[in-house]
């Protein structure tokens, strides 16, 4: 089983997202964290964990106090010897006191909402750090913890050189793990509002394609589209997700998936400070937790484990989706138990599961 807990303040509101959904404003986080752990002890049934992932707005932006308070509620589950556990922070908000907290409650890897190394990109997501606040900040972490993460937005502007830049700052940092998003300019976010598109299609790819050879020259592993790690530092708690593994979501508009019900937390704050956590529950039938198996495995390049599908579901993956004659197609590839989509097709895995699951 695995965690998510989302803690949606920030010290910084972003441009192209609204997924941190409060400021910081402190008389609001007493009573979040009370009503986390209550919502904790209400739904968490006693099962062994093995994975924690503390995400959203992000937890670092929490005091000292407020942050060991929020990992004090985590002795509340039972975990594995050899738990991954992760906490999301900010180049801004994380101190050295902080890790030391961090260390001292078992978290083992740190994920940083870096985005860009360049100055024009940060101001336009509405960061604050700089590039020199970057490298000194990982110099940090390296003292306490080996497994990082840093994410990187490209996509932002249709210049090349930029993301080129923002690879070799990566790779100078010497940390193990990778996540490369392209910008997607959504509907009401300050971006969209102040006129910015999303760039060219074939300029994205020209971006991923750089991101992929690169990192691959140098020894990182492209498991799933986005995630790029080197040898035995794959995200455990992402797997679960792409696995269609069950896993408890906890706080502010989080979701769970647990036996076939897939629950999502209201997204109104003040409602969730009210105990009023829920928002919408549904069953899942046998032939969305298929498609559902699809649309998220076949974002691992390793793909969909033929044997696992007929464990779970009791027939064939190529007798319930069009499987076939993707591979005849090449757009599939069969490589020893596992499906997969090839590699050069990856980056429109969108398009080709539509085609499968039609």
């Amino acid at each position: 089983m695995s965690i998510y807990i989302h803690i949606p303040f920030c010290h910084t509101i972003c441009s192209y997202c609204d997924f941190c959904k409060v400021y910081y404003n402190k008389k609001y986080i007493c009573r979040y964290l009370d009503n986390l752990e209550k919502e904790i002890r209400e739904r968490y049934k006693g099962e062994e964990v093995s994975t924690i992932y503390i995400g959203g707005g992000t937890p670092s932006a929490l005091s000292l106090v407020e942050l060991e308070r929020l990992l004090e509620i985590t002795k509340i589950f039972k975990v594995k010897g050899n738990i991954e556990f992760t906490i999301e922070g900010n180049v801004e908000s994380i101190t050295e006191a902080k890790l030391k907290i961090m260390k001292k409650y078992g978290v083992n890897r740190i994920s940083i909402g870096v985005q860009s190394f360049n100055k024009e990109i940060i101001k336009l997501l509405g960061r604050v750090h700089t590039r020199e606040d970057v490298f000194k900040k990982i110099k940090l972490i390296k003292k306490y913890f080996d497994n990082i993460n840093i994410d990187l937005i490209y996509a932002a502007y249709d210049n090349v050189d930029i993301i080129k830049e923002d690879i070799s700052n990566f790779l100078k940092l010497d940390i193990p793990h990778l996540s490369a998003y392209s910008l997607i300019i959504e509907d009401k976010t300050m971006l969209k509002i102040n006129g910015f598109k999303n760039i060219d299609e074939d300029l994205d790819y020209e971006m991923y394609k750089y991101i992929e050879d690169t990192l691959e020259d140098n020894r990182y592993i492209h498991y799933e589209i986005s995630n790029y790690a080197k040898e035995g530092f794959e995200a455990k708690h992402n797997l679960v997700y792409w696995n269609n593994e069950k896993y408890y979501g906890f706080g502010l508009s989080s979701v769970s998936y647990i036996d076939n019900v897939r629950r999502t937390n209201t997204k109104n704050l003040t409602k969730y400070l009210d105990g009023n956590y829920l928002q919408e529950e549904n069953y899942e039938d046998i032939n969305m937790r298929m498609e559902n198996e699809i649309m998220l495995g076949f974002r691992k390049l390793m793909g969909v484990n033929k044997k696992k599908f007929k464990d779970k579901y009791g027939v064939n993956i190529e007798d319930v989706f069009n499987i076939n004659d993707l591979i005849k197609m090449g757009y599939l590839e069969r490589d020893g138990n596992y499906i997969k989509i090839a590699k050069e097709y990856v980056y429109v895995s969108n398009e080709i599961i539509i085609r499968m699951v039609n």
